[in-house]
């Protein structure tokens, strides 16, 4: 195996010599793609938000990058915008997973592709693979739509994980919100899941839904930034509290903001030592081992 490098940038310092973050992150929130497919997104940020991409990097200098400034193990997800894109984007994420070492996925899918549960199972043995992304925003799909029912069934069974985009934030529409989500969490109340960007713009609601669902973990990504006024807000208590169920995430590169900034001001917090060591470090290396089948699946 190889590791990529990335380009040459401006943005300052490695993020190992920003205390009090521990030397080596897990940045769990990536976002990687084929190169033409990441220039199709980078113009529809332009079209659908008006958002200009300002890290305008192929896959392997993301990679880079990312490890020139402490990251070590990253998780990346892509998703099928439609159907009939899973499958390409799958056999592409096995060779570069096969390739750059300590990169992990959660792999897209589709419910009308047609992949019977044998498909799934055998995707599931690729080496990397730790789960599915969904972005119901983008898909335009419910959580709780019978046709992923065998799927949610399979990643229990196989002790994987799913990386959900079911917030209303920075946008929303009919498939997302905490009320969505809900009505999936009555029938799976056990269901293994990352609910991405903190649950925004809904903190409140995802946060209370912590309380009864103990596989649920929220990432931190595009939620500390306070350039945009639409932050996490429900205080370093909450934080401090749910420490051991939130992961650090970047959403790199994909993002209109210096990566930098939600880095810094989490920092600015001041809060304890085992947060930080926890949410950029340890709760992501757990969970990969436990996706992975090397650490204990039945503690949550």
């Amino acid at each position: 195996m190889t590791t990529a490098r990335g380009g040459d940038f401006q943005d300052n310092s490695p993020v190992s010599e920003k205390k009090p973050l521990p030397a080596e992150i897990v940045d769990f929130h990536v976002h990687l793609f084929p190169d033409r497919l990441f220039e199709a997104i980078r113009r529809r940020f332009l079209t659908d938000y008006q958002a200009e991409v300002i890290y305008n990097l192929n896959w392997r200098e993301c990679v880079g990058y990312l490890r020139e400034r402490g990251v070590g193990a990253i998780v990346y997800s892509n998703y099928a915008h439609r159907a009939g894109v899973a499958r390409g984007l799958n056999e592409w994420n096995r060779e570069i997973l096969a390739e750059v070492d300590d990169l992990y996925c959660f792999a897209p899918f589709h419910p009308d592709d047609g992949e019977s549960p044998e498909d799934l199972a055998r995707l599931f043995e690729a080496p990397g693979i730790l789960g599915v992304k969904l972005h119901f925003l983008v898909q335009r799909i419910s959580p709780a739509d019978e046709r992923l029912f065998p799927l949610y069934e399979l990643i229990i069974e196989r002790g994987k994980y799913l990386l959900f985009h079911v917030g209303t934030g920075p946008v929303g529409n009919d498939f997302v919100g905490a009320r969505q989500f809900e009505r999936l969490l009555r029938r799976y109340p056990d269901l293994p899941v990352i609910v991405a960007h903190m649950g925004g713009l809904e903190y409140r609601e995802f946060g209370d839904f912590m309380k009864d669902h103990p596989r649920l973990y929220l990432d931190t990504s595009f939620s500390f930034l306070s350039s945009l006024g639409l932050g996490f807000d429900l205080g370093p208590e909450f934080l401090e509290e749910h420490k051991e169920r939130i992961i650090y995430g970047s959403d790199f590169p994909n993002i209109v903001f210096p990566r930098e900034e939600e880095i810094d001001n989490l920092i600015d917090l001041g809060l304890s030592g085992e947060f930080y060591r926890r949410v950029f470090s340890e709760n992501g290396r757990e969970l990969i081992e436990r996706c992975r089948g090397l650490k204990n699946r039945e503690s949550p």
